[in-house]
C-alpha cells in the first residue's frame, strides 16, 4: 500500500495560484453582473404595482426590482466566490504542486544529480508526466553508469601499458590518451547516478 503524502502548504506556487484564483472570481462577478444587467433590461418594459405605506404605487418593475436584485446577486457571488477560492486553491494545488517537484527534479539534474525521482501525489496532476520522466531520469542514469564503467576500463587497460612496450614515436599518443582519459573521469565526476 502506498503512503499517501499530505501537503501541508496550499499557496505553493503563489503567483500562479493568485491569478488562476483572481480569473476564476472575475468569472463569477461578471455572471453576477451580466445577471443585474439582463433582468434589469428585461423588466424594463415591464410595470409593477405595489402597495407601500398603504399607498398604491405603479412604477417600472426594473427599477422595483434593482434593489433586491443587486443585494441577492451580491449575496450570491460573494457565496459563489468563496466557493471559488476554496475550490481554485485546491485544484490549482494539484497543479503547482506537481510543477514545483518538477521545477526541484530539474534543478537537480541540471546539477548532475540523477538520483532522484519525480515524486507526485496520488490525484495530482501531471502522472503520466511523472512517469515519462522518471524513465528518462532512469535510462540516463543508466547510460552514466554505464559510461562511468567503460571508463573505468579504458583507464584501467591504459594503465596496464608501460611506456616500454610502446616504440618511442607513439609514447606521445599514450600520454596523450592517459590526459584525455584523466579529463573524462573529471568530467564524469560531475554525474550522480
Amino acid at each position: 500500500m502506498e503512503k499517501r503524502i499530505k501537503r501541508r502548504i496550499y499557496f505553493i506556487e503563489k503567483s500562479f495560484q493568485a491569478k488562476f484564483i483572481m480569473k476564476f472570481c472575475g468569472l463569477v462577478a461578471l455572471g453576477g453582473l451580466l445577471t443585474i444587467g439582463l433582468l434589469y433590461l428585461w423588466a424594463a418594459r415591464a410595470t409593477t404595482v405595489s402597495i407601500v405605506n398603504s399607498r398604491v404605487v405603479v412604477t417600472n418593475t426594473a427599477n422595483f426590482i434593482l434593489p433586491l436584485l443587486i443585494q441577492t446577486v451580491i449575496i450570491a457571488t460573494v457565496a459563489v466566490a468563496i466557493a471559488t477560492i476554496c475550490v481554485t486553491l485546491f485544484v490549482s494545488h494539484k497543479i503547482a504542486g506537481p510543477l514545483y517537484r518538477f521545477k526541484k527534479i530539474m534543478e537537480a539534474l541540471g546539477e548532475g544529480d540523477f538520483l532522484n525521482q519525480v515524486k507526485i501525489r496520488n490525484g495530482d496532476q501531471f502522472q503520466d508526466l511523472a512517469k515519462i520522466f522518471d524513465n528518462m531520469i532512469a535510462k540516463n542514469r543508466a547510460k552514466i553508469k554505464a559510461l562511468k564503467a567503460d571508463l573505468s576500463i579504458f583507464k584501467e587497460k591504459l594503465g596496464n601499458i608501460s611506456e616500454n612496450e610502446i616504440p618511442e614515436h607513439k609514447r606521445a599518443y599514450l600520454n596523450e590518451l592517459k590526459r584525455i582519459s584523466s579529463e573524462i573521469d573529471q568530467l564524469m565526476g560531475y554525474f550522480k547516478a
